[in-house]
């Protein structure tokens, strides 16, 4: 247990021995950093005989405190091993200096970290230990500050059950013995001020924990910004002072229903959409200039990114993050992420960051253990840790876990800017038998499997979001039933604003894989998806999760040659588009990139060179521009006045069709598909009035690589009732392929 519980400052070394000096074994207990309270110690303190000053400093041969006006030195004793005190005399209050140290080697002077009061105060600790902190950030982590007229470096840190912490550094060489730090025992954060440290220093904690091991160094759980991998280190930075230009853009934020304006998603991850020469990452400066306009060029309005927090393995693509707080350092540092989030709003994108707070992985330097026990986890493995990825799970029911968390998600938004957040596997948190066997998981109180306290938590993230950023979007990945994951938590639902619609994703990617003679075998996967389309505020999303792992790009889920598979992908994203829903397509997608996605490497823009990739390209574009400037195409993708079917059980020929509407004063649009390769000819369809219906997009028209078939501009319905409809005319549906009509007579 070495110097754990012996006297401190009071402490005599001998009956010889003046009342200022501590004893011996509170000097040892110094020098082995172990001592539970160095600031009871070190730095300045009052006694009868005036003010002594003790210093620890490592390799020094002499140590002097200098007067601030360098006027007198006060000689400070050597005591051994770096512990230097002295006994500034009839002096009855404290006063400014600096230490002066010396060896063979030279002098340096220093400001003594522990001649200066704390930082944090008692509201601090009552915020963070009610789990109110709302921002956090703004006192843990490492802050460049001005304290006392003196510029340096705040480091707090949560860990209440450390016997010791120490911020360890390139300033003090990664010695835990030159800056142990305060605690705080209402809250268990630790502080210390660093004098004159700067921005840019690695820095990590060196932490003993109750029992005394010393534990791994650990990365700072609000830090801003790490090393780059594999080295593990917290670096200094800035967050807080970039110059935004995008106070336009975040005024018409604000304005509207985020449901009824439109939403098409290109989902990126940073380190694969493009690679520099050699296989280099691209920097958020580069990825600004080539990624912004391409996404602008194709239409889309959002960009949602792939988890960009700090993690250590590339190949988790970033679902595995220890730096919550920080944009990772493969790309550059948190300014150039915020002038990347800055372009994007320049250019009129949404931003949307995918947030993982349902588990962390376990590495050493990360929050595993932090403290030496189960801090940010929960201790029970039942309960703590996830069978499916070896991580560890957040203990939802602890206050401060409950509070970083949230902290950390209104960080993105108040120091970044960004437009939303998509929260991962929303599932695993709000099961407690998530993929685990009977005997393997622990009931709540009623019995139940509904895990309340990270239910308690979703709810309580979505109120601060939506409240604290007006405008802005939360969308769960939540793949089961649970009731109203999309209604306010006021009616009793988790508060998202949408909920991604993975039964859609599997439903019609089943469909599309079939053979087209075996489809009207199949007919329901493709209209299913329309039973419960407005129980939620849904986005259809063709995520990176259906291009990985043997799963086989898009273009190669389709059946048949190679005509076949882009005719069929080009339908298949005509249906989707004014499918009601928001639109989600993931980076290589847009072009139908042949082979599944790496994350090692760049997508195939090559492919562009050749018509049939070039195509889907233009399609996409086409689809996204629709999609914006047709309000029947998005005002009302989350109400059922906003569809009808027209054709619903037309099996035998695998054509579907239904109509779109948006507010009473847009023009319809039509939807009709046709899922064969043969051509209907004469095909009557119902229709919600006479007049001419232009054909506004047809998959099969030869800029996208079709055949070319259509209605040659469009339609004449006439006053003949079909399908329910008061009028109704004849088309030609193209084999494997779309159209969209629109009301033109207005």
């Amino acid at each position: 247990m070495g110097w754990f519980g012996r006297k401190r400052s009071g402490d005599k070394e001998s009956a010889a021995s003046p009342n200022w000096r501590i004893g011996e074994e509170t000097v040892q207990a110094l020098l082995v950093a172990r001592h539970q309270d160095p600031f009871a110690v070190l730095g300045p303190h009052e006694t009868a005989d005036g003010i002594v000053i003790r210093a620890l400093v490592p390799h020094a041969e002499s140590v002097a405190a200098v007067l601030e006006d360098g006027t007198k030195e006060i000689e400070l004793t050597a005591r051994g091993g770096g512990f230097f005190e002295g006994l500034a005399k009839h002096r009855a209050s404290r006063f400014p200096y600096r230490l002066r140290a010396a060896n063979s080697n030279g002098t340096w002077d220093f400001i003594d970290p522990y001649a200066l009061p704390p930082v944090l105060g008692a509201t601090d600790d009552y915020l963070f230990v009610e789990g109110t902190h709302r921002q956090l950030y703004e006192r843990l982590g490492a802050h460049l500050m001005s304290f006392e007229g003196i510029a340096g470096v705040h480091f707090a840190v949560w860990a209440p059950r450390a016997w010791r912490v120490s911020v360890v550094g390139d300033f003090n060489a990664w010695d835990g013995r030159r800056h142990q730090m305060r605690k705080r025992i209402d809250s268990g954060l630790w502080e210390i001020f660093a004098p004159e440290v700067n921005e840019g220093t690695a820095y990590k904690y060196e932490i003993v924990s109750n029992d005394g091991r010393l534990l791994p160094l650990k990365a700072d759980p609000v830090g801003f910004l790490g090393e780059l991998r594999p080295s593990t280190a917290s670096i200094v930075a800035r967050t807080e002072r970039f110059a935004w230009t995008d106070g336009d853009f975040l005024e018409r934020r604000r304005n509207g229903d985020p449901r009824r304006k439109p939403m098409t998603i290109y989902e990126v991850h940073l380190g694969s959409w493009m690679r520099g020469d050699g296989g280099r990452f691209l920097s958020y400066d580069e990825l600004a200039s080539r990624l912004i306009p391409y996404v602008s060029e194709l239409g889309f309005t959002h960009i949602e990114l792939l988890p960009v927090s700090e993690h250590p393995l590339d190949a988790s693509w970033g679902y595995e993050p220890i730096g919550l707080f920080a944009p990772t350092r493969r790309f550059g540092d948190p300014a150039g992420f915020a002038r990347f989030v800055d372009r994007a709003h320049a250019a009129g994108l949404s931003v949307i960051l995918d947030w993982v707070p349902a588990h962390f992985p376990t590495d050493i330097h990360g929050l595993a253990q932090f403290d030496g026990a189960p801090l940010y986890e929960h201790g029970d493995p039942r309960l703590g840790f996830h069978p499916d990825w070896n991580t560890a799970i957040y203990d939802f029911g602890r206050r401060e876990v409950r509070a970083f968390l949230a902290a950390n998600a209104l960080f993105w938004l108040d120091r970044y800017h960004v437009d939303g957040l998509r929260v991962d596997a929303v599932a695993s948190m709000l099961y407690l038998d998530y993929s685990r066997k009977p005997g393997e998981w622990l009931p709540n109180s009623d019995g139940g499997n509904d895990n309340r306290d990270a239910v308690a938590f979703v709810k309580r993230v979505n109120e601060l979001v939506y409240a604290a950023h007006p405008g802005a979007v939360t969308i769960a990945e939540e793949s089961t039933a649970w009731p109203g994951v999309s209604s306010p938590t006021h009616a009793g639902g988790l508060g998202f604003g949408f909920k991604w619609n993975l039964g859609f994703m599997h439903d019609t990617l089943a469909y599309m894989a079939q053979d087209p003679v075996h489809r009207k075998w199949h007919h329901d996967r493709l209209t299913f998806g329309l039973l419960y389309a407005f129980s939620e505020n849904f986005v259809l999303p063709l995520s990176h999760d259906e291009v990985v792992h043997g799963k086989a790009s898009l273009i190669n889920k389709m059946p048949g040659d190679d005509w076949q598979k882009f005719a069929n992908l080009r339908a298949y994203y005509g249906f989707m588009w004014a499918h009601p829903g928001k639109k989600l397509l993931f980076m290589g997608q847009e072009f139908a990139q042949r082979r599944e996605w790496n994350e090692d490497c760049s997508l195939d823009f090559h492919l562009l060179e050749f018509p049939l990739h070039k195509g889907i390209q233009l399609l996409v574009r086409d689809l996204n521009r629709l999609h914006q400037t047709q309000p029947a195409l998005h005002a009302r993708d989350c109400e059922p006045e906003g569809f009808r079917w027209i054709v619903v059980d037309d099996r035998e020929q695998s054509v579907v069709a239904f109509i779109r509407y948006g507010a009473p004063q847009d023009p319809p649009v039509v939807m009709v598909a046709n899922f064969t390769p043969v051509p209907r000819h004469g095909y009557r369809i119902g229709l919600p009035c006479p007049g001419w219906w232009r054909e506004i997009l047809n998959t099969d028209v030869e800029i996208y690589g079709g055949s070319g078939l259509g209605n040659l501009g469009g339609i004449a319905a006439g006053d003949i009732s079909s399908h329910g409809l008061p009028a109704s005319a004849e088309l030609t549906l193209p084999p494997l392929a779309t159209l969209y009509l629109q009301f033109a007579d207005q």
